[in-house]
């Protein structure tokens, strides 16, 4: 028992400190993401510990190390917690009317597609975006123009398909190719039936992993990207999609002092989306940003749709008069914006790991 102790406490000692490396290699940032099942396993071997193992120098050494730990993934998480208080603000007569988003991965290999349709249908939000949306999606997803007339559809076959339907009017779209070739954004400005105007960001840069980007360079890159790109955007603006990041990485932590944008999980919980099928390996990357003139009212993970991914739902209007946020946005340092600069070049020079893609 003392031999396992040592063995998983060094462990989980090392998973906790590996992402204070600043290396973008899948296998530093992978670490990233499982703050809250290190931060479990570490407190049931901290007691375990206690009655099974002797109580030598070196087993005390190892319980500090654990708590100094654990003290670490708790300054991380708590934000994300509801115990993290945030003042709720109401709606005035200035105010527009409730928008509701939709944003889902649907996982291009998920053929359920009347599942996802009834449940767009059943929910009945203002605009969807899909993500890993292939030209079999898109053809399935073709029922919903009876409703949102207004859409932007990107199928393709690398995994990297998105497609936006609204029932609000365009008033101008965009498709981007921040990074690279084959990988889409869509921004797109959204005027509602009460005339408030807002941008939409639908985003889904690839992630850092053994099966898929050797590094997280081109995943930084892209949303560093997007930020840059909504910070000289003075109309209220919603950044949405599957992040393949967590809030606290770093990368997330310069997306928002970058965009001047405010992360409406904070003081709500986590809302973890990924895995969909197993709840104690799900972790928060499905995310949305906004700007200080969008007010979350909802934020919340939906059910099971067959995906992967668990859709992410967000219900918030807007108030271009009410600076009650502006005290929530961070700033970059001045070493900040070198690094935000060089993590773009970075990006944009990474070769992918991905089959050619011709775009249209």
């Amino acid at each position: 028992m003392k031999t396992t102790y040592y063995i998983l406490s060094g462990l989980l000692i090392i998973s906790s400190l590996i992402p204070l490396i600043q290396n973008q290699h899948w296998f530093f940032r992978i670490f990233d993401f499982g703050k809250v099942q290190i931060f479990v396993l570490q407190l049931i071997v901290l007691v375990v510990a206690f009655v099974f193992v002797p109580h030598t120098t070196a087993f005390y050494i190892c319980q500090a190390a654990l708590v100094c730990c654990m003290i670490y993934e708790v300054y991380l998480l708590y934000p994300y917690t509801p115990f993290y208080k945030i003042e709720k603000k109401i709606k005035t007569e200035k105010s527009s009317k409730s928008i509701k988003i939709i944003s889902t991965n649907v996982y291009q290999f998920n053929k359920e597609y009347n599942r996802f349709l009834n449940f767009i249908q059943r929910e009945n939000p203002d605009v969807v975006l899909t993500m890993e949306s292939n030209k079999d999606w898109e053809q399935a997803l073709q029922v919903l123009k009876k409703d949102y007339p207004y859409f932007c559809e990107i199928g393709l076959e690398n995994t990297y398909g998105i497609h936006l339907y609204s029932k609000f009017e365009f008033t101008n779209c965009k498709v981007h190719y921040f990074i690279a070739d084959d990988i889409p954004s869509i921004e797109a400005t959204l005027k509602t039936t009460d005339g408030f105007e807002f941008v939409f960001f639908g985003v889904h840069p690839p992630p850092p992993s053994p099966t898929e980007e050797v590094t997280s360079k081109e995943r930084d890159g892209e949303l560093l990207s997007v930020a840059k790109k909504v910070k000289n955007n003075n109309k209220p603006t919603i950044v949405v999609g599957d992040f393949n990041n967590v809030a606290w990485a770093k990368s997330s932590v310069l997306f928002r002092k970058t965009s001047g944008m405010i992360d409406p999980r904070i003081g709500r919980g986590l809302i973890s989306t990924f895995h969909a099928k197993y709840k104690l390996l799900r972790f928060p990357i499905d995310q949305m940003f906004h700007s200080t003139d969008v007010f979350v009212e909802e934020l919340k993970a939906m059910e099971n749709i067959g995906s992967d991914h668990l859709p992410l739902y967000c219900r918030f209007f807007i108030d271009k008069q009410n600076d009650d946020q502006e005290d929530l946005v961070e700033h970059l340092e001045k070493d900040d914006i070198a690094e935000v600069n060089e993590m773009i070049a970075e990006g944009k020079a990474e070769e992918s790991d991905r089959e050619t893609v011709v775009t249209e």
